[in-house]
């Protein structure tokens, strides 16, 4: 119906306001009276905290409140809980340790808080955390995993051995039987390196009291969430609380759960009377935000005589930290461990995972959840398998894709894929990528002292399911139409992709359309941004809300024209659209059936609420192709050539949506080659706290990509959408480092642990590491 319609590669209309410097984010926001909170973080990743001074800091100039545990305490202020609970094989439940607001009796990781101050602007705030006196007696620490498992030093005395949970799930005699019947079977341990999302913009949070209320404004993946557990935190009532989340420069995850800092600043603007900020600097945000990854695995595939996998068993131990954050246990166990069969036909999987606690810096969710962890270990087994079978890598994927004629395809653990051509998309992706000519390619750089790999990666993931998400279409007396949504965008693009389609149904330009995310006052239920959702489950919802709207203001038109509703149309016109009776030139514009319908008191002409929940899972899939070029006298990894083809089913906005995955495959590639956070084995101390420290994928580490959308329609979704946001991230991992192990192939390297930093590069091209 409009050029701005479903499948349009439409420029996001936000970007006007955000590039002239029109955004409004958390730190943005200084209200009258503002005052500002810093924190006095653990220099000490283990020790008792045996008393805490702040006697000076309570007289420093501008100081308005010091707060330590014993003050929350006296509040009734809780611990952050988790929100995900797991049962161990041996029937028992994972010894929960919740996140404390502020550090009690003692301290489990470098930058935990200890206490907080707040004064009358950020500098008197950090003068006076800095005159608190706080006795450490500094105890062992353990920060590596593997030397966590052995238990000689716990991070929490009642837990034995640092065990949070041993889950288990899949059908493990059978994996047992494959493996013993197998005729050949092959195994790879691997490192899921721990990284840290690094997004744009950094946490930040404001609170103040509003009519006997307070208000919490802060980046956030979902309202509702932060109101929900925060209320519960404070014992305020949800009606005593609103949250509110404006614009918000990246969040990959990490901005979807609560953290210390706000509970700290809603306390003491409800204590102050005045509202009261916390801005994250980058060393905060390494020591404080949530991280990601940080697995253990050793996997094995079992094999016939053919080719054709018989079964996988998975043993994973996953870095918890040293408190569980909201949905932590969730990551390496469901979400990673029902993808493990992959694309492919494998008849009995069977995973065991061991969260364990470590004196490190929570881990929760981040972009993939579980599933970039599953792609990765399951990529990087097929491709291993390949070499060690002397079969090539594609035609060992070919014998065991699940083909598209057993769709609908039951899993071994826990999903059944609706569609899907996996065959089609590899072969696409080798073609785009000219695989026929990588060998004169090879030899060209051989020619150069330079080793050159190609490798591939077939990923599939589950996302878009889990529960409803809800849509509020208003329709003004001016025939403006606005869109209430809980989703919350984190810069993809929420707006422009909500916009087409309501354009699509009603005819509208694209300024006669306004989307309010973000405030839990004005709207009224929201399941928030995570697990790539918000287009495929909240679109599905709005695009509900939106015929319902049409509906309606079809039968208001049919009064008006005096003409049966069955015989209008909705088209378009000189000034916008209009309802006009078939075949006639009688017509009443989309405003003037607005405006007749509008009440004396100012509110909408129309509304429509609809809620929409997913019947299952949708499970978007396809290949990526990386090659790239090492040179051996220096490690130095070059990536020449990457090509994704990308089954996302029914594409809304092909330009947004390729952003997106490029977006994905840039971490990806930072997670493969160049970020790695770590933290001395020993004290505990991280020894990547700056991005002079860590890195991070710049513009020359990545090629231009050659993305192609290949979709096969979704049967689970009511716009036959599947979850593309964390695509990128999950078939990059595996398809880098198989393009190194492939390179480093010639010089006897087998396997390649990300990150695959130039100077680990470098030794294993050399010969100095074993391979």
């Amino acid at each position: 119906m409009t050029k701005f319609g479903v499948g349009q590669p439409v420029p996001r209309t936000e970007d006007a306001r955000l590039l002239r410097g029109r955004g409004r984010y958390t730190d943005d926001l200084s209200p009258p009276g503002c005052l500002h909170m810093a924190l006095l973080r653990s220099p000490h990743a283990h020790a008792e905290l045996a008393s805490l001074d702040v006697s000076a800091a309570r007289g420093a100039p501008g100081m308005l409140a010091v707060y330590t545990a014993a003050e929350l305490e006296a509040a009734g202020i809780g611990d952050i809980p988790c929100l995900v609970t797991m049962r161990s094989r041996d029937g028992s439940m994972q010894r929960s340790r919740n996140r404390p607001v502020l550090a009690r009796g003692r301290v489990r990781h470098v930058g935990e808080p200890v206490a907080a101050v707040v004064a009358e602007s950020p500098e008197a705030a950090r003068d006076a955390a800095e005159l608190i006196e706080a006795d450490y007696r500094p105890l062992d620490a353990v920060a590596d995993l593997a030397a966590a498992r052995d238990g000689r030093v716990l991070v929490w005395p009642d837990v034995p051995g640092n065990l949070c949970f041993d889950w288990e799930k899949g059908d493990r005699a059978a994996v047992d039987a494959a493996f013993a019947a197998a005729a050949r079977t092959v195994s790879l341990d691997l490192v899921n390196n721990r990284v840290v999302p690094t997004p744009m913009e950094g946490r930040a949070a404001l609170a103040e009291p509003v009519d006997g209320r307070l208000r919490l404004h802060v980046g956030s993946q979902g309202v509702h969430f932060m109101r929900d557990v925060l209320s519960k935190l404070l014992k305020l009532p949800k009606d005593g609380l609103q949250v509110v989340t404006g614009d918000v420069g990246g969040g990959f995850g990490m901005k979807m759960f609560v953290y210390p800092e706000y509970a700290l600043v809603l306390h003491a603007a409800r204590e102050l009377g005045r509202p009261v900020k916390w801005a994250s600097d980058r060393g905060e945000a390494f020591l404080s935000d949530d991280h990601g990854r940080d697995n253990l695995s050793r996997a094995a595939l079992a094999l016939d005589a053919d080719g054709r996998f018989l079964a996988i068993r998975v043993e994973t131990a996953a870095n918890l930290g040293a408190y569980l954050s909201n949905y932590a246990p969730y990551i390496p166990t469901e979400g990673a461990a029902n993808m493990l069969s992959g694309v492919y036909r494998i008849p009995a999987v069977y995973a065991n995972v061991k969260g364990v606690f470590t004196n490190t810096a929570p881990v929760d969710a981040y972009r993939g959840a579980g599933r970039p962890e599953a792609a990765y270990l399951v990529e990087r087994l097929v491709d291993h398998a390949a070499r060690e079978l002397g079969i090539d890598p594609a035609e060992l994927r070919r014998r065991n894709f699940v083909p598209p004629d057993a769709m609908p395809y039951k899993t071994p653990m826990a999903h059944t894929y609706d569609s899907g051509h996996f065959a089609r998309t590899l072969e696409l992706a080798l073609e785009r990528a000219d695989r026929a000519g990588f060998p004169a390619r090879r030899e060209a750089s051989k020619a150069r002292g330079r080793l050159r790999g190609l490798g591939f990666a077939t990923y599939i993931e589950a996302c878009s399911g889990g529960g409803p998400e809800q849509a509020t279409v208003e329709v003004g007396a001016d025939g403006r139409v606005t869109v209430l949504i809980g989703s919350q965008s984190n810069g993809q693009g929420h707006e422009t992709a909500y916009k087409q389609l309501v354009a699509e149904q009603l005819g509208l330009p694209p300024d006669r359309i306004e989307v309010v995310q973000g405030d839990s006052d004005r709207i009224s239920f929201g399941s928030g941004t995570g697990g790539s959702r918000s287009i495929p489950v909240g679109g599905a919802a709005l695009a509900e809300g939106t015929r319902r709207v049409a509906d309606a203001m079809r039968r208001r038109a049919a009064d008006l024209l005096e003409a049966a509703e069955v015989d209008l149309e909705l088209v378009p016109a000189g000034d916008g659209p209009e309802f006009r009776v078939v075949g006639t030139d009688r017509a009443v514009s989309f405003e003037a059936v607005a405006k007749a319908a509008a009440p004396g008191d100012g509110g909408p002409a129309f509304t429509e609420v609809a809620r929409w929940t997913p019947p299952a899972a949708t499970f978007p899939n396809g290949t990526h192709v990386c090659e790239l070029e090492v040179d051996p006298a220096t490690g130095a990894v070059t990536i020449e050539r990457y090509t994704v083809v990308d089954d996302f089913g029914t594409v809304l906005n092909p330009l947004l949506l390729k952003g997106q995955v490029q977006g994905g495959i840039t971490q990806g590639i930072g997670q493969a080659l160049h970020e790695g956070c770590v933290y001395d084995p020993d004290s505990g101390q991280l020894l990547t706290g700056s991005l002079m420290d860590y890195g991070l994928p710049r513009a020359d580490d990545v090629p231009l990509f050659d993305i192609h959308l290949e979709g096969t329609p979704c049967r689970t979704n009511a716009l036959g959408m599947k979850g593309a946001g964390e695509a990128g991230s999950i078939g990059a991992p595996p398809a880098v480092i198989n393009a190194l192990v492939d390179a480093l192939a010639e010089r006897g390297v087998r396997h390649v642990d990300m990150p695959a930093m130039p100077e680990k590069v470098w030794r294993l091209a050399n010969g100095l590491d074993a391979a």
